[in-house]
């Protein structure tokens, strides 16, 4: 049984855990080893039963707890070669330290896994994809722009956790310094919601059947305003959501199940 679950997802931090139901893979740990645990008790899983922790990139929403996570249940970390030298995760045992790259596949236990690069502002930043007993799973959240690079590493996915980080004119009257906002509207910032929207219909054209709305702004966002903006479009396309396939917003704070 496949189980792909984000525990948390949001701008005060992320962590999704993947599994074929014999191998257990955390990508990111954006939060601390306590809130992990919980968590993970929280859908029934025992922190000790994770095989591998993958990460996406070194921003502390993404690795806050990586370093302890890894040290005390021994796991270890993929990450690129960017992401480990510009993380503060702390000492990671040498024999857990994982180097990876970009577009190159590799496996662990059943799940094949393939990186793919991502813009944005971090060294070495990427997605992923998980190869399932012939189906696909894709991770696509702190991405700046959609290329058609991304767009064809997730094109088929099953299920896609898919960025839909702000409401463009929300983040533009809001209270952020005119600096940040031009970041997060950067080529190496985060999707919106507008972008979101696109891409959610491409993939469901490409056969996706769930997709989920992960890494909403607190401040520049709502969970119904991203979901109001993807499912729109869905229908004046000529998709049934609910139907044809299911749209769901991930929580910012507890886990939200596929």
């Amino acid at each position: 049984m496949i189980t792909f679950i984000s525990l948390i997802s949001g701008s005060s931090g992320n962590a999704t855990f993947i599994s074929d139901g014999k191998t257990n893979l955390l990508i990111d740990c954006g939060m601390s080893g306590a809130k992990l645990k919980d968590a993970l008790h929280t859908v029934d899983i025992l922190p000790e039963s994770i095989d591998a922790l993958l990460l996406t990139h070194e921003h502390i929403d993404h690795t806050k707890g990586a370093g302890i996570v890894s040290r005390r249940y021994n796991l270890p970390v993929y990450a690129t070669e960017g992401t480990y030298l510009s993380s503060d995760i702390g000492k990671i045992a040498d024999e857990n330290i994982k180097t990876i790259s970009e577009d190159t596949y590799f496996e662990i236990g059943n799940i094949g896994i393939h990186p793919f690069a991502i813009p944005h502002d971090a060294k070495q930043p990427v997605g992923f994809t998980f190869h399932i007993n012939g189906e696909k799973y894709s991770i696509a959240t702190d991405i700046g722009k959609m290329t058609k690079e991304i767009a064809e590493n997730i094109s088929g996915s099953k299920k896609v956790l898919l960025e839909s980080n702000h409401d463009i004119e929300m983040l533009r009257c809001g209270a952020y310094p005119f600096p940040l906002k031009q970041r997060i509207l950067g080529e190496y910032g985060h999707l919106s919601n507008e972008v979101a929207a696109k891409t959610a219909l491409y993939l469901v054209r490409s056969g996706t059947e769930h997709i989920m709305l992960g890494h909403l702004s607190i401040e520049n966002n709502r969970p119904e305003i991203a979901l109001l903006e993807t499912h729109n479009l869905l229908s004046l396309s000529g998709v049934s959501v609910g139907k044809d396939m299911t749209l769901q917003v991930a929580n910012s704070y507890k886990p939200t199940l596929f």
